[in-house]
């Protein structure tokens, strides 16, 4: 990860993505879909690249990070 990694918050990952808020979070319990990162103590967001992985492949996003999640 770089010095200039951008973190984006939840409009902004479904304007990108295209799915429901629903959808998304069921994608995260599922795992077919990148975990929050905690930027405060009420708010999160996705790291950019990583969302920008998830849309380049989302069929293949969790084969390819089943080993890092735990």
């Amino acid at each position: 990860m770089t010095g200039n990694e951008r973190i984006i918050r939840l409009k902004t990952v479904l304007a990108r993505t295209g799915l429901s808020r629903s959808t998304l979070y069921r994608k995260i319990a599922d795992g077919t879909f990148p975990r929050q990162v905690p930027i405060s103590t009420r708010g999160a967001g996705w790291y950019e690249s990583t969302i920008n992985q998830w849309i380049h492949d989302p069929a293949g996003w969790r084969a390819a990070n089943a080993g890092m999640e735990s």
